[in-house]
């Protein structure tokens, strides 16, 4: 197939009105699908229905230790399900605290505590003249929104296929005083689907701050959401390395059950050094009473251990690898060689990332949803919603059922071809 980049302006005129051919057909099909966002689908939902069996009103309700899950206590999380996420993220259990059921709300928690009471008995956040974030694109749009909302300057730093810009990152971080923190997906990252090198981690550890209350939030949402039995990445444990680069307070690693039982009801769970662990326990014991351990409890009875919790994932990842590789297989078929934009192929996570041309991510998602395709808006990926070359597209192949992602994927393709030809005919003007 010959490149577009290729063709003089007769040939781009002609394979342009084959496509607008081709698009007025997929509009007149009144499709409806959505890949928007990184929804599980109905059939991962029912991997797990059995989970609200083993707890019930005949249930023993006590833990291990013989606790009480009805009552107050436990207020960093019951015992076994501090072992199952220690074991989840490859901590120690007691780098664990189990919250509720959203990661998100660690996160935020964390930045607000930083605003009001400071970063390890530091100056709180709200009395610093200058405060910076840095993320790195593309990346996750609600991170973004957590640092928007408490009003940081972000700074986009670009992603290649081992992680982070590192030089940028140790350029800002080590000589600037107001960068506070950096965004990180190190595994099978959203949306670009890469993983961090063993020294892109190692460089993360060996930071030397400017600020002294600057910390890594490290959001490790796809620890064990591989799609591949044969083909799975990883990475180094961040928490170690910083131990042994002599940081171990620096980094806060995250972590939930969101996309494993249900988003809704799940268990999540930081991880951070036994010093941190210390100081967040004083502020719960203020803040709450405590997070819901009967759902921690029905988590741990369920899976029983890691291992149970890995077989369970591989049922996950047999219901998400046909959809990814209609996609990707859509992508080969019909994009390969035409010069119209780059993707990665995915081990894992959640998302596929798809850069077209400049300028024309906005037109590809507008043309999609006029055809039936709704995306994750153009810009999602990038902090303040503005990709600086509309280009970035994330894809979530997660929620449709594979034939509806085959048919998505073909629309999706067109639309780029079709974007892609009017960005040709414009540049020959």
């Amino acid at each position: 197939m010959k490149s577009y980049r290729e063709m003089d302006k007769n040939e781009l005129l002609t394979a342009k009105a084959a496509l607008e051919e081709k698009y007025k057909e997929e509009q007149a099909k009144g499709l409806k699908l959505n890949m928007a966002r990184g929804k599980p689908g109905a059939s991962q939902l029912d991997l797990a229905m059995g989970m609200l069996d083993v707890v019930n009103s005949e249930a023993d309700m006590r833990t291990v230790l013989g606790n009480d899950t009805r009552n107050y206590g436990d207020i960093d999380g019951i015992g076994e399900s501090r072992r199952l996420m220690a074991d989840m993220l490859e901590v120690q259990k007691d780098n664990i605290i189990v919250y509720g059921n959203s990661s998100l709300n660690i996160m935020y928690d964390r930045i607000s505590h930083a605003m009001t009471h400071g970063v390890r008995g530091g100056v709180p956040f709200c009395r610093q003249p200058e405060l910076k974030f840095l993320c790195p694109v593309p990346g996750y749009d609600r991170h973004f929104r957590i640092t928007e909302y408490f009003g940081f300057e972000m700074i986009n730093i670009p992603m290649n296929e081992n992680g982070p810009d590192m030089d940028l990152v140790e350029q800002y971080v080590n000589n600037d005083p107001a960068v506070k923190g950096i965004w990180c997906v190190p595994k099978y990252s959203n949306p670009t689907g890469i993983s961090y090198s063993d020294e892109v981690v190692r460089r993360f550890a060996n930071l030397h701050p400017a600020a002294p209350d600057f910390m890594i939030y490290w959001d490790n949402a796809y620890c064990i959401h591989h799609l591949y039995d044969d083909k799975q990445d990883e990475i180094l444990n961040i928490l170690t390395e910083c131990e042994k680069a002599g940081n171990p307070d620096m980094v806060y690693m995250f972590g939930s059950t969101s996309k494993i039982t249900f988003p809704g009801a799940g268990i999540s769970a930081l991880a951070t050094s036994f010093a941190n662990v210390d100081a967040i326990k004083k502020q719960l014991s203020i803040q709450t009473i405590g997070h819901d351990k009967i759902n921690q409890l029905r988590h741990a009875r369920f899976f029983g251990n890691i291992d149970g919790l890995k077989a369970h994932m591989k049922k996950h990842a047999e219901l998400l690898r046909p959809k990814f590789e209609a996609v990707l297989t859509a992508f080969d078929r019909d994009l390969a060689g035409l010069d119209v934009g780059t993707w990665v192929k995915p081990r894992g996570g959640y998302f596929i990332s798809f850069d077209a041309l400049p300028g024309c991510a906005k037109k590809i998602v507008a043309m999609c949803k006029d055809a039936g395709v709704v995306l994750t808006g153009a810009g999602a990926t990038y902090p303040y919603g503005k990709d600086p070359l509309d280009s970035n597209i994330r894809i979530a192949p997660s929620f449709p059922t594979p034939e509806e992602m085959e048919q998505a994927a073909a629309i999706f393709t067109l639309c780029v071809r079709l974007a892609s030809v009017d960005y040709y005919l414009e540049k020959l003007g």
